[in-house]
């Protein structure tokens, strides 16, 4: 049970640190993480659910990862830039390794043996595709530093771990054979990529298989899919390949074979990137959460004056790897395929972009508590350096991208998105009135549309009521004159003056309002439970008496209701178009009630969405082909409108 607790903690720790972040997005999403898991730490009656075992953390939070980041990538752009692939991923770790870990013996060669600096060195090599991410968000990253930066992230985990098990090996051996170490590191890298390719193309067939057999169900596609890389990482390790490499494999495997099914089952398809997404942000919330939890237990263990000079040697390791990494760069041992003027700069930003993250916490963690029975006495100075290099890269990268780099510009506006998604809205409403149908299944799909454009604002209350109180006055003279002209009884008209006032009464706010809501509510809840369960005498006097008087006020509705929108139309500005809706809304509700007994045609309701779809999308089409909007606006709307449609269509299946 403390288990269970300990996991939702961890979870509770990964959304407050994502609300944080929401609120104030100046720091990096990675700093809160770590911050939640420093405060979550200092709870002392938790302290001690949260141990991480690293074979478990390698295997249900990093192979998941990296399957999914292989997923994403492009295996036509991977091909291309394969040899600055390998260069990065390859060559330049298992160097970094060898000057970190030599120049570490030398130094202090008291502290660290060969192999356990070697062992260091292996544990800070690897790289963080999704903190390099969320560094760069905001900042407009150069393609190819951002391309490299990526596909170097998806294998050098690989080679570091590779390395790590080398100099795990050694330490616990005492010697070293060069020959079987280079053996060992291809038969495991080249092993884990064959493997992972394997299981990635006999996945996709037992997709394909399926869908011939008619079995393409969510229920049983996406649970193989999010196994996938479990089994994949799992079976790899016990053959002694690199599992991190064959998920990598399997995920690129998938991604290159999966353009057969992206015309398929696009429920399943749309259904599968979300919670692939969702599952990505929680597992890597989860690694920095817990690299903030353990933090308060090693600091703990270590002296100030340790601390210090242990942060001396952090400090000294990441600036090592970064020149490293820089020179790498300008010696052209990676090709960046960078302009003259600009080599310097992408090669600094490569250099910062070698930010750690999730492999370095979980190698600093898979360090043996013994070796040949011996307490390591260096455990906790190696997770400690590994931890202070990781929240060193975050930092420095944090505060030096958007000081060298250019901020990420839209060529539209948040508040320019809502305003002509409202505008898609209303001409989709203004079109369909001349649509032939009912008006009862008008009112059922017009309210639908205006909840497009409403859900996401927050209601200028004081605004609202002017707007709602005007266009009750626009009412009252429409019903007014269509008396004076004797379109309407004066007994339908003192009817739908009285349901209008009454209407407008209750949006007055305020206590007694509410209250007068709810018994409204409560009300009119126990008449339509009567009428439901009227008697046959009863049913016959309803539509006898009650249901002629209904369709007149209905109808006199439509005959004000014109008038309404010609007002509300008039006075739509960018600063009110939310008001406005809500106000169109109302009225689409009165309609929708004041039809409520009449019966509906489904069929009718599904092509009446069609056809409104089909004007919003016309609309923005038309307002991108005369400049009023950007093709990157236009492109964001159609998605908008795409995945409502989706989302209803869903609904009616």
């Amino acid at each position: 049970m403390s288990t269970i607790f300990g996991i939702l903690m961890l979870l509770l720790a990964v959304v407050a640190a994502n609300v944080l972040h929401l609120l104030w997005p100046r720091l990096p999403l990675a700093i809160y993480q770590i911050l939640a898991g420093i405060v979550l730490a200092l709870i002392p009656v938790q302290s001690h659910t949260f141990e991480l075992d690293p074979k478990t953390f390698l295997l249900l939070i990093i192979a998941p990862l990296l399957f999914n980041d292989g997923q994403g990538t492009s295996p036509r752009e991977l091909s291309r830039n394969l040899k600055q692939m390998l260069s990065m991923a390859v060559t330049l770790v298992v160097f970094s390794v060898l000057v970190v870990g030599t120049g570490l013996h030398l130094a202090m060669a008291a502290t660290f043996s060969l192999p356990l600096a070697f062992m260091l060195g292996a544990i800070i090599a690897p790289t963080d595709a999704v903190a390099v991410k969320s560094l760069s968000a905001t900042v407009a990253m150069p393609r190819n530093v951002n391309r490299t930066l990526e596909h170097e992230a998806l294998f050098n985990d690989a080679s570091g771990l590779v390395l790590f098990g080398l100099a795990t090996s050694t330490l616990s051996s005492g010697h070293f054979s060069l020959g079987q170490g280079i053996f060992t590191f291809l038969y495991v890298f080249l092993g884990g990529i064959i493997f992972g390719a394997l299981i990635g193309f006999l996945a996709i067939q037992l997709r394909t298989t399926l869908m011939r057999t008619h079995v393409d169900i969510g229920q049983i596609v996406i649970p193989i899919n999010l196994m996938t890389p479990i089994v994949t990482y799992w079976f790899a390790e016990e053959l002694h390949l690199s599992g991190i490499l064959a998920v990598v494999a399997a995920g690129i495997v998938h991604a290159l074979l999966y353009t057969r099914l992206r015309l398929t089952s696009a429920k399943v398809q749309i259904a599968s990137t979300t919670i692939w997404s969702m599952v990505a942000d929680i597992l890597n919330g989860l690694v920095f959460v817990f690299l903030g939890v353990t933090l308060p237990s090693v600091l703990g263990n270590t002296s100030l004056a340790r601390l210090a000079k242990i942060f001396v040697v952090a400090i000294a390791l990441y600036l090592v790897m970064g020149a490293l990494r820089y020179f790498w760069s300008q010696l052209k041992f990676v090709d960046l395929h960078s302009k003259k003027k600009q080599r310097q700069k992408d090669s600094f930003l490569l250099s910062l972009g070698g930010i750690h993250g999730t492999i370095t916490l979980a190698m600093a963690f898979s360090i043996p508590h013994t070796i040949n029975g011996q307490p390591l006495a260096a455990r906790n100075t190696i997770i400690l350096i590994a931890a202070l290099v990781i929240i060193i890269s975050i930092t420095v990268g944090a505060l030096a991208f958007p000081r060298i780099l250019p901020a990420k510009k839209n060529s539209y506006r948040q508040s320019e998105f809502h305003y002509q998604l409202n505008k898609t809205v209303h001409y989709a409403i203004d079109q369909l009135a001349n649509e032939p149908g009912g008006a009862a299944e008008k009112a059922v799909v017009l309210n639908v549309l205006s909840s497009q454009s409403t859900l996401t604002f927050k209601t200028n209350q004081a605004r609202f009521q002017r707007i709602y109180d005007r266009a009750h006055e626009v009412e009252l003279a429409a019903i007014t004159k269509l008396s004076e002209e004797g379109k309407v009884t004066d007994k339908i008209a003192r009817l739908y003056v009285g349901l209008i006032s009454r209407e407008l009464a209750s949006h007055g706010g305020g206590l007694i309002n509410f209250c007068r809501w709810i018994y409204y509510r409560v009300k009119w809840h126990r008449v339509r439970h009567r009428v439901s369960h009227m008697t046959p005498a009863q049913t016959a006097y309803f539509k006898r008496e009650v249901a002629p008087i209904q369709q007149q006020v209905a109808h006199v509705f439509d005959l004000i209701y014109p008038q309404v929108n010609a007002y509300l139309k008039d006075i739509q500005t960018p600063a009110n178009t939310h008001e406005v809706t809500m106000v169109r809304r109302s009225y689409f509700n009165r309609q929708r009630f004041f039809r409520q007994h009449e019966h509906l045609d489904g069929e009718q309701i599904d092509t009446l969405f069609v056809a409104a779809f089909q004007f919003e999308h016309s609309y923005i089409q038309q307002a991108a082909a005369k400049g009023t909007i950007s093709v990157e606006l236009a492109n964001a709307l159609n998605e908008h409108i795409s995945t409502d449609q989706l989302v209803y269509i869903q609904s009616t299946n």
